[in-house]
Order: structure tokens, then sequence, then C-alpha cells
């Protein structure tokens, strides 16, 4: 249980200059979780290395949470051998928290310090980031000051550009994503999770957790991340409540960073391998992010909208012949978790 506090007002947000980042004893953490990860997250720190060169005084710190493996003798070993402990170092979790969990543990010593940095960058082991991305992304923060959050353009394995930005979820994105009826789907656009946008810095609800930086002064306000979820929706929570703090969050594509995914849970969107079932953590995560924003009515309500949409895609798959690419077992596992049958659990 995360006890950090929520204020409902966002502190003003200082102007900032890039002309006075030389100034600047911190100006950036970035924290990387790792888990089971460790060649991804050796790439990804060999991608930060002329990176933090162009923004003086930027600190790493890799958060080593709890894989049970040799990761960190590996990452140390890499630290070590080609001397990046000038700008990073490793710092062990005693146990396995979550992705919200090993973030703050290495934001909240920083944060509370007496020299705490501009910005924190929440990026993930398996990214490459390209070059220019980080001094893109400061320096985008740095000229919109009232900007608390801004994620980055990401690519695919492939070099492909993902131009794509979240809206918060809602009831009619829950009934959309269950019934997946073209006509439906094309009416309910304006309510899509998905957004398509352009190839331009642009506002959005919220953005990948992949890669994305948060300015100081919304932690101090809103609190860090909300441990209670252990993977997924961390981001989105995050979002929201800086939202309804006063503070915007922005799409950054000149920002860019090319994405894996998946290498820490094992959870991957593969079109050639099988579908895989969720983890129970990711419908958990959910109910918890629709019952603590939005109260438990509107969480049950939303659930019975993407149920019964489940449902009749299920039916129209069956009596159309098409093929079944969903994952095992999805919708006892939804209902299981829902706020329908869990009434008194966020």
């Amino acid at each position: 249980m995360t006890h950090d506090h929520e204020p409902t007002m966002l502190k003003t947000l200082p102007q900032q200059t890039t002309h006075r980042r030389s100034n600047r004893a911190f100006p950036l953490l970035i924290s990387i979780v790792n888990y089971r990860s460790a060649d991804f997250t050796i790439e990804c720190l060999r991608s930060l290395e002329r990176e933090v060169k162009s923004l003086p005084g930027t600190r790493v710190v890799v958060v080593e949470n709890a894989s049970g493996d040799d990761s960190a003798e590996r990452i140390q070993g890499a630290i070590d051998l080609f001397s990046w402990h000038e700008w990073a170092s490793l710092q062990v979790a005693p146990r396995n928290g979550g992705f919200a969990y090993g973030n703050n543990f290495a934001i909240r010593p920083a944060l509370y310090s007496n020299h705490p940095p501009d910005y924190f960058l929440i990026l993930n082991p398996d990214s490459i980031v390209r070059p220019g991305a980080l001094t893109a992304l400061v320096n985008f923060m740095d000229r919109h000051p009232n900007a608390g959050i801004a994620g980055t353009g990401l690519e695919s394995p492939s070099g492909e550009p993902w131009h794509i930005a979240f809206r918060f979820p809602n009831w009619l994105s829950e009934l959309d994503g269950g019934l997946r009826l073209g006509i439906v789907s094309k009416l309910l656009s304006p309510w899509s999770v998905v957004r398509q946008v352009p190839a331009e810095p642009c506002p959005t609800d919220w953005v990948s957790g992949a890669c994305f930086a948060v300015r100081r002064q919304v932690f101090e306000t809103i609190g860090l991340m909300d441990e209670d979820y252990f993977l997924f929706y961390e981001e989105t929570d995050l979002c929201l409540r800086a939202k309804r703090a006063g503070c915007s969050c922005w799409y950054v594509p000149h920002s860019l960073v090319r994405h894996i995914g998946g290498q820490s849970t094992g959870y991957t969107y593969d079109d050639d391998a099988p579908p895989q079932r969720f983890p129970a953590y990711r419908l958990q995560s959910r109910r918890r992010y629709f019952v603590k924003n939005y109260g438990w009515l509107y969480a049950a309500v939303a659930d019975v909208l993407w149920i019964g949409g489940f449902a009749l895609w299920r039916l129209r798959r069956a009596i159309q012949c098409k093929p079944d690419t969903d994952p095992p077992y999805l919708l006892w596992d939804f209902i299981r978790h829902s706020a329908l049958l869990n009434p008194f659990a966020l």
C-alpha cells in the first residue's frame, strides 16, 4: 500500500527555459526496473551512454526487482566494465513489488533529497533510446511548463513508428473492446482508448509506460506511483491523478524510443504464436483502476458492458467461423476478477 498523499490542486509549475539547463546540478533521473531481463537492461544502458552526455548531471538508477537470477551481478558487471558508474548505479529491491514499486524505489530517495532532479524518466529495460531523445523530451518540458507528464514516440522492434496515444478507459471503450463490431467501433471511436495521433507533439490523456517523463512538482503534489497496481494501469492512473490536479500530459514523437515489449513479464503480442492467457494481475489492475477512480457502480457497469459485448462477439465469431484469437479462458478470468464478484476489493 502506498502512503503518498494526493492533494487535489497541483502546485504552480515554475517557468523554465533551455538556456538555464547548464546551471542544473541534477536535471534528470532515469529509472529502469529490471526483472529477469539483464541482457535488455544492459543494451538499454548502452543506448543511454551517449544520451547522458548531452544532459550533464543526468543519473540512471537500475532497480533489480528481485529477479531471483543473476541479473544483479550481470548488470553491475556491465556498469563496471564499461565505466558507466559515473552516471549509472544499481539498487537491489528486497522484493518484487511490481512496476510502480520498483520505480518508486528509485524515485523516492532522489525526490526527497536536498537536490532533487527537475524531471524523472520512467524507462522500460526492453527499450533502446534513439539519439537526441532525452534532450528533445527535456527541451519540450522546459518550453511547456504546464506539461506535467510527457511520453516519447515509440518504434516497433522492426523500426516501424507507433503514432499512438491514449484516452482514459471508460464505459463505452469497454463495450467496444468486448463487442469488436466495425460499425459500433466507428461510432464509438471518439471514446476509444487507443487514438491515432499526428507526428508532432499533442496533448493526450495518457501515454505509454514504456518511456515517459514526469516533472518533479507532479510527484511532490500527487504522490508517487500507486504501488497497489502490480503491473498495468499504473501509468494510466498516474496521468489521471495528474490531470485532476491540473496539469497536462503530452505525446512528444520527436523524442523516439524503440520498444520490444513483454520481456520482463513474458506476455507478448505475437501474431504467429498462440494467444496467451491473461495474467491475473492485469485484470486485477483493470478493476482497481475503475473502482478507485470512478467508484464501484461505474466499474460494475463497465464490467457488464464488456461481458455482454464479448459474449456477442464470441457468438458472432462461432457463427461466422472466424479464427479464435482470444486469450484462453478470457471470459471466465474477466468475470472472476471483475468488480461484480469482488465488490469490496480494489
